[in-house]
């Protein structure tokens, strides 16, 4: 683990962790991780995969965290997703440095476009073993130019677009094409196929996320049936995320999933997946805040405000106060309305559900792993702003 910034802020509660009510010597806004229920929400997981026979590959943007990963592939992960190169380069140097030794598979998950991001992934690829995935020809040529120059096989994914549209080849003519041009290069080895179904994440209801996955899915079937006809085995199907992994089970088109929010989850998320089987992992991560003005009746300032936390998908929870709405009242407060039988002190704590966990998590430099109110260790956030 890296080491956290010699500075009072944190000072006061490194002194103090093991302890009881630690938790309330934290500087706040802070980020919280609640180790109870983060293990059990990796346990069910592994065991879902495992029992359907399906390789599980989480997405790192949903953390950044080499702590988060490293606990994740020692519940049996196959490999690590990455959105970014830097995410990539920060999480696998910061394993690498905590005593992690093996070849640790790492997808990049977005299309790489230039001489110089294809040579960090060709030089990535000679410490781990690195796919990466792409839906040009224009990428092959340029990945393909690079490893040969560094005298290495990389293996690469065709990217399919299932419907988000926002990455992928747009139909089989275009996965054709670009599948004949990774196979005219001996450095390049054809992997498979991603299909990532961002837009089905958060849909609400399952029979209604179910019928939209079941179109995507056989979207990514197509071009694996013409890959195969061609004679071109497709051993890796990768994709799918929390909202849809049953379903993406029970379709049996992936065999990889690339499920990240399940750590954590989220408001969001909550909303959309309520009771259904997808929604069964709890809430693990908290951004902790302070009420710091209660001089007005009907509502009370807290100190986290747009800064605090993603504001992409509207307002976060407040925990255990059901009466009580929160309201963004600038970039660094917050409005807390509360009944009167449910008063807020000046200095009281409260926990709050983000609404969307993955750009909250990089709003911060540490993730504070708590138990109870029992404070028992602190995590970087390794990649923290490693959008490049």
């Amino acid at each position: 683990m890296s080491e956290i910034p010699d500075e009072p802020r944190y000072r006061e509660v490194l002194a103090h962790l093991g302890e009881a009510n630690s938790v309330n010597r934290l500087t706040t806004p802070a980020l919280l991780c609640d180790l109870d229920r983060f293990e059990r929400n990796l346990e069910r997981m592994a065991h879902t995969v495992a029992e359907a026979g399906v390789a599980l590959r989480p997405h790192v943007k949903s953390h950044k965290s080499s702590y988060v990963a490293r606990r994740q592939l020692y519940a049996g992960a196959a490999g690590l997703a990455f959105a970014k190169l830097s995410e990539a380069e920060a999480v696998l140097s910061a394993l690498s440095f905590e005593g992690e030794e093996w070849r640790i598979s790492a997808l990049l998950t977005s299309p790489v476009v230039g001489d110089a991001q294809a040579r960090r992934a060709v030089h990535l690829a000679q410490r781990w073993d690195v796919v990466v995935t792409l839906d040009d020809v224009e990428s092959v040529r340029e990945l393909a130019r690079c490893a040969d120059e560094a005298g290495g096989e990389l293996a690469v994914l065709c990217d399919v677009d299932v419907g988000l549209g926002r990455t992928g080849v747009a139909n089989t003519e275009q996965a054709l094409r670009v599948l004949e041009e990774i196979l005219r290069y001996p450095h390049l080895r054809f992997a498979g196929v991603q299909g990532y179904g961002g837009h089905l994440q958060h849909i609400a209801g399952r029979a209604q996320r179910r019928d939209a996955t079941q179109v995507s899915t056989e979207r990514l079937a197509e071009v694996v049936t013409a890959f195969e006809t061609r004679g071109q085995a497709v051993a890796l199907r990768t994709g799918g995320g929390t909202g849809t992994a049953s379903l993406d089970i029970e379709l049996g088109v992936l065999n990889e999933l690339q499920c990240g929010s399940y750590v954590f989850m989220d408001r969001e998320y909550r909303d959309a997946l309520g009771d259904d089987v997808e929604g069964r992992f709890e809430q693990s991560l908290f951004v902790a805040t302070t009420v710091i003005s209660t001089n007005h009746r009907s509502y009370v300032t807290v100190d986290a405000g747009l800064k605090a936390m993603a504001t992409d998908a509207g307002t976060p929870v407040v925990v255990d106060h059901d009466a009580a709405t929160f309201e963004f009242f600038g970039d660094e407060q917050g409005l807390l309305t509360h009944g009167t039988d449910d008063p807020l002190r000046r200095g009281q704590r409260l926990l709050l559900v983000p609404p969307h966990c993955d750009p909250t998590v990089d709003r911060y430099d540490v993730m504070w792993l708590v138990r109870g109110d029992v404070v028992e260790d602190v995590a970087p956030v390794t990649a923290r702003g490693c959008s490049q």
